[in-house]
C-alpha cells in the first residue's frame, strides 16, 4: 500500500472474505458501506455473508488449527513482529481509512492505528515468555506443571468504535496462544477490518489460521457465534447481542465467550477536586470520539458545593468544541456513524426533558452548513436529581449526552456510581489519597482512574468490566485467560507410585 494524502479520493473499495486462503466475492447479497460526514459517499461494496460461507470459514480454521499450535510459538510470535513493521509503513493511510469510514477525527484514527500496533508489539514481546509454571508436590518424587493450551478456532466479532486496536486485542492473543481465528468486523466499518487482514497474509500468517467474512451481524455474526465448532466467543458490543452469546455459549455445553458490553460509566468529582482539571476530564471523557467510546462518560457525578461552578465551567467548555468532518484540523470531534445512532442522541435527548431535567446546554443535531447532510450533533448537558426510575442516568446513550448530578457526600457518590446495570470503567478528581482509595474499593467498574478521563486503556492491562458490562472475561492482555485453558501436568521420578493426601497406593 501506498502513503496518500488524508484527504484523497479513493475508489469505492470492492470487498472480500477471506475463507482458507481464498479470496472470494458475494455468493448472495450485497451491503453498502458509506462515510458518516457525507451519507451520499460511497466507500465500499461488501459481500453479504451467508450460514454457509460462515461455515466454510469455521472448518477452514479447524482444519489449520492442529498444524498452528504445534507451531513454534517463537515463531508464531516472529509473525507479529513482521505484521508490525507492516503497520508502521502503511500506519497513515489507515488511518485515513478509518477516519473516513467511521467519522473519527484524523488524529484520533492514528491513535488507534497505534495502539492496535502496541498491541502487537506486546503480543510480539510475550511469545518468549513463560506460558505456565512449575509447582511443588506433596510427593519429592513428582514435579507438577501448570500449562496452557489453546482452545481451538475462535470467533472475533469487532464493534465500528474501535475497528482496528479491538480486533487486535482479540486476534493477537488468540493466534500467539496457538488457536485459528474466523473474523466478522462491523458491518459499518468493513474496509478497515478487511485491510487489517490483508496485512495479515502479507505477514505471513498461514493459510486458514485467519479467516475473514462479512456480513450483518444478525445474519453473519449470529452463525458464527451459534456455530458448534466454534470453541471460543469473542465480542465487543451492545449488551443485548452479548447477552445473546452467552446464552448459545451456554447451551453448548463446551463453548466459551469474552463479552465486553458497554457502560454508564462517569467522572466523579470531589468537593476538593482541582476544577480545571475536572473540567477537562469530563470534556474528555463524555464528548472525545463524539462519546462513541464504551467507556464515554454518560455521567457526572458532583459534589454539591461545587456543582456550580464545575457547571457553568463545563457549559461554556463544550460550547466552544467543534464537532466537523474527520480531517477538519480545528475539529474536537466527528459525526455520529449513522442515522440511527443520530436518532438515539436525539431521543434521550428528548427523553431528559421528559424525566424534568434542567437543560444547561441544549445540543442535537447541527445544521445549516456543510455539516447538514451528515450524522453530527453537538453536545448536550442537562442536570438531573438522582432519584428511581429515571432512565436518562442509568441507560447507555453513545454520543454526546451528559447528565450532571449532584451529590451530598462520598457515601452518596458511591451510591449514585453504583447504581446503574452497567459497570465499565469511573474516574474521580480528588486531591485526598484517602478517598480516592474509598472509590476505588466502594465503586463497581472495571477499569478505574484518578485525575484522568475515564477513557485511555493501555493494551497491557486488561479491558472488561461487571454487570452488564461484562462477563468476566476482558479483552486485551486479559484475553490470555479466554482463548486458553491451565492444564495441570504431574510427573513421577520415582520407580514406586506414591499418592498425594496420604492415600494408598497399594494394589491387593
Amino acid at each position: 500500500m501506498s502513503h496518500v494524502a488524508a484527504n484523497a479520493k479513493y475508489a469505492v473499495w470492492n470487498g472480500r472474505h477471506l475463507i482458507a486462503g481464498e479470496w472470494r466475492g458475494a455468493a448472495a447479497g450485497t451491503f453498502e458501506d458509506r462515510n458518516p460526514a457525507r451519507p451520499a459517499e460511497l466507500l465500499g461494496v461488501y459481500p453479504r455473508a451467508t450460514a454457509a460461507e460462515v461455515d466454510a470459514a469455521v472448518v477452514a480454521a479447524r482444519k489449520a488449527f492442529a498444524p498452528w499450535r504445534r507451531t513454534s510459538r517463537i515463531r508464531r510470535g516472529d509473525l507479529f513482529d513482521n505484521l508490525a513493521r507492516l503497520i508502521q509503513r502503511d500506519l497513515d493511510e489507515l488511518a485515513a481509512v478509518m477516519a473516513r469510514e467511521n467519522g473519527k477525527l484524523l488524529n484520533e484514527a492514528r491513535a488507534e492505528i497505534v495502539e492496535g500496533l502496541h498491541m502487537v508489539q506486546y503480543v510480539f514481546g510475550t511469545a518468549r515468555q513463560p506460558i505456565g509454571e512449575v509447582v511443588a508436590s506433596e510427593i519429592e518424587a513428582k514435579d507438577l506443571y501448570v500449562r496452557r493450551k489453546p482452545r481451538g478456532v475462535v470467533a472475533v466479532i469487532t464493534p465500528w468504535n474501535f475497528p482496528f486496536a479491538v480486533p487486535l486485542w482479540m486476534l493477537g492473543p488468540s493466534l500467539l496462544e496457538g488457536n485459528t481465528v474466523v473474523f466478522k468486523p462491523s458491518e459499518e466499518t468493513p474496509e478497515i477490518g478487511e485491510r487489517l487482514v490483508r496485512l495479515f497474509v502479507e505477514a505471513g500468517f498461514p493459510t486458514g489460521t485467519v479467516n475473514l467474512v462479512h456480513g450483518i451481524g444478525e445474519e453473519a455474526g449470529d452463525a458464527l457465534a451459534r456455530h458448534e465448532d466454534v470453541d471460543v466467543v469473542c465480542f465487543t458490543g451492545s449488551y443485548d447481542v452479548g447477552s445473546h452469546i452467552r446464552r448459545l455459549a451456554a447451551e453448548s455445553g463446551r463453548k466459551t465467550c469474552a463479552c465486553e458490553m458497554g457502560s454508564k460509566s462517569a467522572v466523579i468529582v470531589c468537593e476538593d477536586a482541582n476544577l480545571d482539571l475536572a473540567v477537562q476530564a469530563t470534556v474528555l471523557s463524555a464528548f472525545k470520539t463524539t462519546g462513541q467510546r464504551c467507556v464515554s462518560a454518560g455521567r457526572a457525578i458532583v459534589h454539591e458545593k461545587v456543582f456550580d461552578r464545575f457547571a457553568a465551567t463545563l457549559v461554556e467548555r463544550a460550547r466552544g468544541l467543534r464537532f466537523a468532518d474527520p480531517f477538519d484540523a480545528n475539529a474536537f470531534a466527528g459525526p455520529l456513524v449513522n442515522q440511527a445512532g443520530l436518532d438515539k442522541v436525539l431521543y434521550y435527548n428528548a427523553l431528559a426533558g421528559e424525566e424534568r431535567a434542567t437543560v444547561l446546554l441544549d445540543g442535537g443535531r447541527i445544521a445549516g452548513d456543510d455539516r447538514a447532510s451528515g450524522y453530527f450533533a453537538s453536545p448536550f448537558i442537562y442536570r438531573q436529581e438522582h432519584r428511581p426510575g429515571v432512565r436518562t442516568i442509568r441507560e447507555e446513550v453513545f454520543g454526546p449526552h451528559l447528565a450532571v448530578i449532584p451529590f451530598r457526600d462520598d457515601e452518596h457518590a458511591v451510591e449514585i456510581h453504583n447504581d446503574t446495570p452497567y459497570g465499565l470503567s469511573m474516574a474521580v478528581i480528588t486531591e485526598d489519597y484517602r478517598r480516592w482509595r474509598y472509590y476505588r474499593d466502594e465503586c463497581e467498574y472495571g477499569m478505574g482512574y484518578v485525575n484522568l478521563p475515564c477513557i485511555g486503556a493501555e493494551v497491557h492491562l486488561p479491558f472488561g468490566g461487571v454487570k452488564r458490562s461484562g462477563n468476566g472475561q476482558p479483552s486485551a492482555a486479559g484475553l490470555v485467560e479466554s482463548v486458553t485453558h491451565r492444564t495441570a501436568f504431574t510427573v513421577n521420578h520415582a520407580r514406586e507410585i506414591a499418592m498425594a493426601q496420604g492415600m494408598s497406593a497399594q494394589v491387593k
